[in-house]
């Protein structure tokens, strides 16, 4: 098969589309021909070498999230499920709750070496990947392959941020920073669903203009505005119930400062680094606030998240669609921080 790979680490150089070993399946397998697999973040930071995620191992194949086709099905699948060969299907990358039959068995530690598809087993970013039988879904037959790969990673966080982790709740005020990259985008879309009011923030006025048009009730360049003054002139001066913030430490304080009394800020990501101080310990206290981190999202999430996404007119976000071949474009642009949305790789 051919796929999107890098030996070892550095810029967007190193990624080769070459040719690499067809995948081996378990009796508990499905092998699926790739037709689309986002990228995330996590994919060029793990391809630069400044963070790897326990287990990782090179060479790689990128790619949490994959949408395509049944081609092949292991003699427990087979003859167990009610899969069949030729049928669409989305991927949970997430390797808990897999079967012992399964090549990518024994990987489900949720605080440990928790196995994910793209991060430390090999994704979709070749032609084929292998697939525990009972991390598939189907996709609905109107529904692009396109549409279906920008869900399982920036949806699934989002989903499990807001509501199994922050607890948000109709008519609450949140916060979202990043309002054009793809997690932001789903949040925006699934606040929005649960009747929050979003205010969001973004780096210029185009990704602004993006979170209006996906619903959030008031924009902000966060650049060069006063975040907490513009967060208390749109929440009658208390704050934001919540904020959802995979930013980290370039917004941080700005976020706790923007706080209503007992908010709670949910952190699921660190894209501008991995350190942070509290700037009062006394503001925090006194004021009842709450810091949660967002963990792995349970097996058990995946199935009601994706049919809800599956039966609401959300919008995909999706910025450019690259050929596999021109994968170190794609890198290169999410690390510019030009898109707008999902970027999509696509054999």
């Amino acid at each position: 098969m051919k796929a999107l790979l890098f030996a070892a680490h550095g810029d967007a150089t190193v990624l080769q589309y070459t040719d690499a070993k067809d995948p081996e399946a378990g009796a508990d397998d499905a092998i699926v021909r790739v037709h689309a697999s986002a990228l995330n973040r996590i994919d060029t930071v793990q391809r630069a070498g400044a963070y790897t995620v326990p287990g990782f191992q090179l060479p790689h194949i990128g790619g949490l999230d994959i949408a395509g086709e049944i081609m092949y099905l292991g003699a427990k699948a087979a003859q167990e499920t009610p899969w069949q060969i030729g049928e669409r299907v989305i991927v949970d990358p997430s390797l808990s709750n897999v079967s012992a039959a399964s090549k990518l068995r024994n990987r489900g530690d949720l605080y440990g070496e928790l196995g994910v598809i793209g991060l430390n087993a090999h994704g979709g970013h070749a032609e084929l990947c292998v697939i525990p039988a009972s991390h598939l879904h189907r996709l609905p037959a109107s529904m692009p392959f396109t549409t279906a790969a920008v869900f399982p990673t920036a949806w699934m966080t989002a989903h499990h941020s807001l509501f199994s982790i922050g607890k948000l709740k109709q008519g609450e005020i949140l916060l979202i920073h990043a309002a054009a990259s793809g997690v932001s985008s789903a949040a925006i879309q699934l606040a929005k669903a649960a009747g929050a009011i979003v205010l969001a923030t973004a780096g210029s006025p185009e990704k602004c203009d993006h979170a209006t048009a996906l619903g959030a009730d008031a924009v902000a360049v966060n650049r060069d505005s006063d975040l907490v003054s513009w967060v208390r002139d749109h929440s009658g001066g208390r704050g934001a119930n919540m904020v959802f913030d995979h930013v980290g430490p370039a917004l941080w304080e700005t976020s706790l400062f923007a706080m209503a009394p007992q908010a709670r800020l949910v952190s699921c990501g660190n894209t501008t680094g991995d350190s942070v101080s509290i700037p009062s310990l006394g503001h925090l206290f006194s004021q009842g606030l709450q810091i949660l981190g967002s963990d792995a999202y349970r097996y058990s999430e995946f199935a009601p998240a994706w049919a809800y996404f599956c039966e609401n007119n959300f919008e995909p976000c999706i910025d450019t669609v690259y050929g596999l071949k021109d994968g170190a474009k794609a890198h290169q642009r999410l690390e510019q921080n030009l898109a707008v949305g999902k970027l999509i790789l696509s054999p």
